[in-house]
């Protein structure tokens, strides 16, 4: 067994701190027998132990610090493997062994190593190759030198110093090596050259008994627990660990693959329904659980800013239970994803059934919901308030890919995020509060007021909320102020400093013509005066602008009414037997009507000229034909002015421009040259009279009424003299019998039959003598015989 380290005391030779800077120590290693024919002693004899042929096979190798290195194992039967230092040459072939950095010491000092060298023992395996190896220093038992033999106190040519160590390396034996052999190697101290001894390779240590297994001193070989031997132990553990690992986890792959043959992959996950490690059967129940609640339930989406939910049934979704678990797939063999299976899971989307008609229709409903045009943002008021309106994305339900998301995930549980195609909106958010910051709260902060001549008018800020409004233009929010809404707020307060022109008219004094002067008048110019409203609403304070007047000329100045040429009458008709209660109203059209001027190329229209005729117009209550029955409305008796005014444009050469008979023949009129006019009750017209001044010159209306007739004429420069031609009657129809209303509501009516009558205007051109003809014919219901109370008469 190896010994305690002795230690030598300190000495002048020696110092008690090593340098620094050296790292380097020379070791004694074993050379390779020369081959046959080399000479074993080329190198000259060296004084003590060693002989010429062991100085010729010295070795020099650099040996590193005691630092616990390992050192390198035999080399493989049958090479030659030399481990040398970093600046040790390659060897000669020719059996010489060559010098490497520090050779061998000359006659006389090779075999006395300094005080500061240190020996090691080093077992070897029995092999012809040469190994050269880093050792590390360490200790020998006390009392030894570098023979291996006991001389405790002495000092001098090959044996150790004081101050050396011998450590004793266990060898690594070789399959044919029945025994380990020992090199003692001399490890110098710091800064220190060791030298190799021979080593003879016939089972002879360097001073035993050949075949003895005794070391250089005789002691019996090393331990077989020695730090090589455990070395070689500690590098076999981790193999054989890693060995066992790979056979436990083929083990465990064999086995897991047989226990879950035929299941369904393990981590497979079906619209959040786990069903992995679960057998096909155990799957489609638990889907089955899961899933088929949902199917009932309303299907919840969002599709852009929009939410809402479909009925999955009558969108004709149903769920493939065997083939959502063929899309699971089989076991996988692959040994890596059977191990990540045990931590993630694998989403299977569950396959759908569609009945795609029934899917379509569904998504078209959808749309109505989902889509919508782009919203601009803007301001609206409420009342005096501004309110921002924040802009809105236009968007359109994708229609395809939604499809895809719903029959992929529909039955997942979850809401749907259906895509949309988006039409972006050209006003920000930011632009909307700007506005409303800088704009809108500062004009309906205090009133607006407008000086006129001689009054003022005041916005109030409801008045200019109703005229303010914003939109979109050129990407920007911009204010637009409606003058017509902002005059309404003050044309009550301003109407003092304003006149009402007066075109000039005809009037008839002692049964002539006469022009009555025009008068213009003075307005305000709405379009200037608000100009500059826009920045006094943007200020809180001297709020205040200016009304700008204009003169404001008559539409019918007292030259265009002299230039008329109205002097001569060219039409004429008159009309009576009326009832009192028609009377009233007659008179009172008459009144609207007279002094009316038709300027060359303009149309008159009656309905219109009058506006509405109700009771608000001074109109009565007055008998009108309903379904072949008298009967009785406000305004009534107005179609026999009607009739007489037609009459008179007739004559006086006036184009048509449009009118219509009564659907029965009343006897006071002219056959085929009547007219009838009618408006609802709110004076929406009906049933017009009008007709065009195509004269060259201009012509006025003249009426005169009396309690039992009307009489219009038409003046103006003659152009035509008229005659009217009248045609025999046709086609006579006689009227039937109708029972009247019971009671006092009833009228008796003696009837009269319906024809048809053919009339013929004849024109002929005073100046020129041209004659024209215009015919029109007439269809004339046949009037009923209305029955009160008895029998039929």
């Amino acid at each position: 067994m190896p010994q305690e380290p002795r230690w030598p005391e300190p000495s002048e030779s020696q110092p008690d701190e090593w340098p620094e800077s050296h790292t380097e120590q020379t070791d004694i290693l074993p050379a390779v027998p020369p081959s046959t024919g080399d000479s074993a002693g080329d190198t000259g004899n060296t004084p003590g132990d060693s002989t010429p042929a062991e100085d010729a096979a010295e070795t020099t190798q650099h040996i590193p610090e005691a630092t616990g290195a390992a050192a390198t194992g035999p080399a493989e039967s049958g090479e030659s493997t030399t481990a040398r230092s970093a600046d040790t040459p390659e060897p000669a072939t020719t059996g010489e062994t060559a010098p490497t950095e520090h050779t061998a010491p000359t006659a006389g000092s090779a075999a006395a190593p300094s005080d500061a060298e240190s020996t090691q023992q080093i077992a070897w395996p029995e092999t012809d190759t040469e190994t050269t190896q880093y050792l590390a220093a360490g200790s020998a038992p006390a009392g030894e030198n570098a023979a291996g033999q006991s001389d405790p106190g002495q000092s001098g040519p090959g044996d150790p110093s004081a101050n050396e160590t011998t450590q004793y390396i266990p060898p690594v034996p070789t399959d044919d090596s029945p025994a380990p052999h020992y090199l003692t190697a001399a490890l110098p101290a710091q800064g220190a050259t060791a030298y190799a001894a021979p080593t003879s390779h016939s089972g002879h240590g360097a001073h035993g008994t050949a075949g003895d297994g005794s070391g250089a001193d005789g002691t019996p070989d090393g331990p077989d627990d020695s730090d090589g031997g455990r070395r070689l132990g500690r590098a076999r553990k981790p193999l054989l660990v890693a060995a066992a690992v790979v056979g436990v986890l083929a083990v465990a792959y064999v086995v897991d693959i047989f226990v879950t043959s035929g299941d369904v992959p393990r981590g497979t996950v079906v619209a959040g329904v786990e069903v992995g490690g679960m057998s096909r059967s155990a799957a489609e129940d638990t889907l089955r659980s899961e899933l088929e609640p949902r199917m009932t339930q309303p299907v919840q989406y969002r599709a852009g800013d929009v939410d809402g939910e479909f009925d999955p049934n009558e969108a004709g979704l149903r769920l493939n239970w065997s083939e959502t678990l063929d899309e699971a797939g089989d076991q996988p063999l692959n040994p890596f994803t059977r191990i990540s299976s045990f931590f993630t899971d694998r989403e299977v989307d569950p396959v759908t059934d569609t009945e795609r008609n029934q899917l379509g229709n569904a998504l078209v409903a959808m749309q109505e919901t989902t889509d919508h045009e782009p919203v601009e943002g803007g301001i609206e008021f409420e009342g005096a308030t501004p309110k921002p309106v924040d802009p809105k994305d236009g968007q359109k339900l994708n229609v395809e890919k939604a499809e895809d998301i719903i029959v992929r995930s529909w039955a997942d549980g979850r809401r749907l995020a259906l895509p949309v195609d988006k039409t972006p909106v050209s006003i920000s958010k930011d632009d909307v509060q700007a506005m409303l910051k800088d704009v809108a709260e500062p004009a309906v902060s205090a009133p607006v007021v407008v000086r006129g001549e001689g009054a003022d008018g005041t916005l109030e800020p409801e008045d200019i909320a109703a005229g303010l409004s914003f939109e979109p233009k050129d990407g920007k929010l911009t204010p637009r102020i409606d003058r017509k809404k902002m005059a309404a707020g003050v044309q009550d307060d301003l109407a003092d400093t304003v006149k009402k022109g007066r075109d000039a008219e005809i009037v008839f004094e002692g049964g002539a013509p006469k022009v009555e002067p025009s008068e213009d008048g003075k307005r305000i110019k709405w379009k200037e005066t608000f100009e500059p409203l826009m920045d006094v609403l943007k200020k809180t304070d001297e709020r205040e602008i200016k009304a700008q007047y204009e003169k404001e000329p008559a539409e019918v100045t007292t030259e265009d009414a002299e230039n008329l040429g109205i002097k001569e009458v060219i039409g004429e008709f008159s009309t009576g037997d009326f009832a009192a209660d028609s009377g009233v109203n007659i008179r009172r059209v008459a009144e609207e009507v007279n002094g009316a001027i038709i300027k060359p190329g303009d149309t008159f229209s009656l309905n219109q000229h009058t506006g509405p005729r109700t009771a608000a117009q001074g109109y009565v209550e007055a008998g009108i034909i309903e379904d072949g029955a008298p009967g009785k409305a406000v305004g009534g008796g107005i179609s026999q002015f009607a009739t007489t005014l037609y009459n008179a444009a007739y004559f006086a050469g006036m184009t048509d421009a449009g009118h219509q008979e009564h659907s029965y023949y009343i006897s006071r009129y002219p056959e085929g040259r009547e007219a009838t006019v009618y408006q609802t009750a709110d004076g929406a017209s009906v049933i017009d009279l009008a007709f065009t001044n195509d004269l060259p010159k201009g012509v006025a209306i003249q009426t005169e009424w009396t309690p039992s007739s009307i009489t219009i004429k038409l003046w103006g420069t003659k152009k035509y003299d008229v005659q009217s031609r009248t045609g025999e009657r046709t086609n006579i129809v006689k009227p039937e019998t109708k029972r009247g209303p019971a009671g006092d509501e009833c009228s008796p009516s003696e009837g009269a039959p319906g024809f048809t009558v053919t009339d013929t205007r004849v024109l002929r051109d005073v100046d020129s003598g041209a004659v024209n003809e215009e015919t029109r014919t007439v269809r004339y219901n046949p009037q009923p015989k209305i029955v009160c109370g008895g029998r039929d008469r």
